[in-house]
């Protein structure tokens, strides 16, 4: 005879109803995977404050600093190694995944079989898990997904899609088998496709908009800085803010609002040249110069100019509250005492 039931597989026997059909529960606790990077630690802070401490785990394969330590759960963890996230799901009693281990794009194109193993198979094994475990799932798509021959300026959600990076490569399997999962599976699948990011952390380099980052931080530094673009190559992007804010939103959202499961979200779009005449309107005296990246130019090429995000809006109320202007205030607001700082103490 077994013993009586604990409070872990009531909430587990409580997914399921008659017959074994799965069924759907308020997300409660969280594993984001890759979440070391400002995007993971900012959704985790924002999750956190809504269910509590213990209620994210951050996982990734790098070592967290004492403050993500001490801000909750982290757990070293490689989205490759399938039996490995199974016992963190289990364990920890996961209801939801966002995925945020990834590859990118500049540095997926010199490193194609990491990018491949990564990008395809850890995103195989969150799906497999998911449909297993009966839990939604968040895994971001790009500006990269797209190519060449979508249109480029206010481009729709459904329109062709063939880049032609491995990045976009892979990240359209992820929209494409997580609409199959749903389909076939009815598992909660979610997906927006980010522009650039802006957020005040330092770009690692494996992405073709670091630039818009390390930008800030060099004229801050330094006074100067090099743009690996050209001055008219103009890209969607999104403050670190407003895309946080879209990610709590589309996890919200009811499930009979989401008319399609991967949806664009843009906040502002613009080129270098622009950028750098808004900042200097705080640094006139900033040196910019250009050398172009060719690699990171034919990459940028095949993206999109600007994104049509109407149908977030319409569905489930996105809206963006950063432009050029503010957000290169609020960059400058928040980045300009951390180098004055420095220099004071040097």
């Amino acid at each position: 005879m077994s013993g009586p039931l604990t409070k872990r597989s009531l909430r587990f026997v409580r997914r399921f109803t008659a017959g074994g059909h799965q069924q759907k529960k308020e997300v409660q606790r969280v594993l984001i995977t890759g979440g070391l990077g400002q995007l993971g630690r900012n959704l985790a802070s924002q999750l956190r404050l809504r269910h509590g401490r213990d209620s994210v785990v951050l996982s990734d394969i790098a070592k967290p600093s004492e403050e993500v330590r001490s801000a909750g759960p982290f757990i070293f963890m490689d989205v490759i190694d399938f039996k490995t996230m199974q016992q963190l799901v289990v364990d920890h009693d996961i209801d939801c995944i966002v995925h945020f281990g990834a590859i990118l794009s500049a540095f997926a194109e010199r490193h194609l079989s990491s990018a491949i193993k990564v990008n395809v198979e850890g995103v195989t094994n969150i799906m497999e898990l998911a449909r297993m475990y009966n839990l939604r799932v968040f895994i971001p798509s790009t500006i990269g997904a797209f190519g060449p021959e979508t249109p480029r300026v206010l481009t729709p959600d459904i329109v062709t899609q063939r880049p032609k990076t491995i990045y976009g490569v892979t990240k359209v399997y992820a929209e494409l088998l997580g609409e199959y999962y749903h389909r076939k599976f009815n598992v909660d699948f979610r997906s927006l496709r980010y522009p650039g990011i802006v957020s005040t952390d330092l770009g690692t380099g494996a992405g073709t908009t670091d630039y818009v980052v390390d930008i800030f931080h060099h004229v801050l530094s330094s006074g100067r800085f090099t743009v690996n673009l050209g001055p008219q190559t103009t890209l969607p992007m999104l403050y670190i803010d407003d895309c946080t804010r879209a990610t709590m939103q589309i996890l919200d959202a009811p499930e009979e609002s989401l008319s399609i499961r991967t949806y664009n979200v843009t906040g502002m779009s613009f080129s270098p040249e622009q950028l750098v005449n808004e900042m200097l309107v705080h640094a006139p005296s900033a040196d910019i110069s250009y050398s172009v990246d060719p690699e990171r130019q034919a990459i940028a090429d095949t993206w999109p100019a600007s994104l049509d995000d109407s149908r977030a809006q319409r569905d489930w109320g996105w809206r963006a509250q950063f432009d050029l202007p503010s957000m290169v205030t609020r960059m400058f607001h928040l980045l300009t005492p951390v180098y004055r700082k420095g220099t004071q103490s040097s």
